[in-house]
């Protein structure tokens, strides 16, 4: 399964619920919206299409709650996203639901039921399903890929994750005053800031990690996840705060920090990482071309860094890295990254997906110029 999901065949359902009758109001849950959702359809992330990120305000019933949810659920083939923020609350035997504009503590039937949300879920044919939960005793729906008659297992899901926002007994909160939710507004500024460090793209668990430690750090309630296989390595942004190692100077004896080829997600991040390899060899495009062997040609290797796909041949690379510096273990391992990535970038060229739009933010310094086979 691909790090990265399809824009194509991939939805997400954002539901905020901030107006309520009985309960005390929540603003801030529907402000969350608009924001996560320029998120998930900005150039940073998924680059969702507008019209596969669907945003359903204080929902006034069951139906207008869950039936986008269905319409994401059966359209989704790669990757299926459900966040809802609002009061999460409990019947009379403590089982968790999501309130509406009308609910009422302590009676299911006034919101929408976690085990209908579940319902919808299941019937989903998407290879991953991602639930994010900013609510009130959200942590109780951690049950929903628990260890049996898991969400996971009957769906048959590689990848499942649940993110909820507080334990199974605790609040979730809204400070007065601020934009966001506590839980939301951290991970909106994790996906906007970053985290620094060698990770070249955010996937769930940095996040996940990034946004616990944040919120505890202020004595914020503690989210809650719970994974199935490789979920936890999905995409959700570029990393802004990556920061590539330097080379002290006058150091040149000292071992090169080259970048790992084993974080590699994508075939971007692999492209980048050719560009940056030059950068700490300290050579010019002409000194490498000198150096390889067999000889590759200057303009050659400048193709070559601004490919918008991989090379569909790896002698041109594998003299390129060698000219470099890059010692032959090393390659060897740039070599295995290709060899994944190329096929996921095959796996993905086959599908049948609409005409791509033309690239956009941090996609386009890559995408505006042509690439050649190598």
């Amino acid at each position: 399964m691909n790090a990265l999901p399809d824009p194509a065949l991939t939805r997400a359902v954002l539901v905020g619920v901030g107006a309520y009758a009985h309960l005390e109001p929540l603003p801030a849950a529907t402000r969350n919206l608009p924001a996560l959702a320029a998120v998930l359809t900005g150039p940073l992330s998924w680059q969702l299409p507008a019209e596969h990120c669907t945003v359903v305000c204080d929902p006034a019933s069951m139906p207008d709650m869950l039936d986008p949810v269905k319409r994401a659920a059966d359209e989704a083939e790669d990757t299926l996203l459900v966040y809802f923020a609002g009061h999460g609350l409990l019947d009379g035997r403590g089982e968790l639901f999501f309130g509406l504009p009308g609910s009422q503590s302590g009676w299911s039937y006034t919101g929408v039921t976690h085990q209908a949300l579940r319902e919808i879920i299941l019937s989903s044919p998407a290879g991953r399903c991602i639930v994010i939960l900013d609510c009130c005793m959200s942590g109780r729906a951690l049950g929903l890929m628990g260890s049996d008659d898991t969400l996971a297992d009957q769906a048959e899901i590689d990848g499942s994750y649940l993110l909820a926002a507080a334990p199974d007994n605790s609040p979730a909160l809204a400070p007065p005053g601020q934009t966001h939710t506590a839980f939301t507004g951290q991970l909106l500024k994790t996906l906007e800031h970053g985290v620094p460090g060698p990770e070249r793209e955010l996937d769930l668990d940095l996040v996940y990690q990034q946004v616990r430690r944040e919120l505890v750090a202020q004595n914020l309630p503690e989210p809650q996840k719970r994974i199935r296989n490789t979920a936890g390595r999905l995409v959700l942004a570029r990393n802004p705060a990556y920061r590539p190692a330097s080379i002290p100077a006058g150091a040149r004896a000292v071992k090169v920090p080259w970048p790992d080829p084993g974080r590699f997600r994508t075939p971007l991040a692999f492209l980048e990482a050719l560009g940056e390899v030059r950068a700490l060899s300290g050579l010019t495009l002409q000194a490498v071309s000198e150096q390889t062997a067999p000889a590759v040609a200057a303009g050659t290797i400048g193709q070559l860094l601004n490919r918008t796909t991989l090379p569909r041949t790896w002698k041109t690379t594998r003299s390129y890295l060698a000219a470099c510096g890059v010692p032959d273990r090393q390659c060897a391992r740039w070599e295995a990254a290709w060899v994944r990535l190329r096929a996921q970038e095959q796996t993905e060229t086959t599908a049948v997906v609409p005409e791509p739009a033309p690239a956009r933010g941090w996609h386009a310094r890559l995408c505006r110029r042509r690439g050649i086979d190598s």
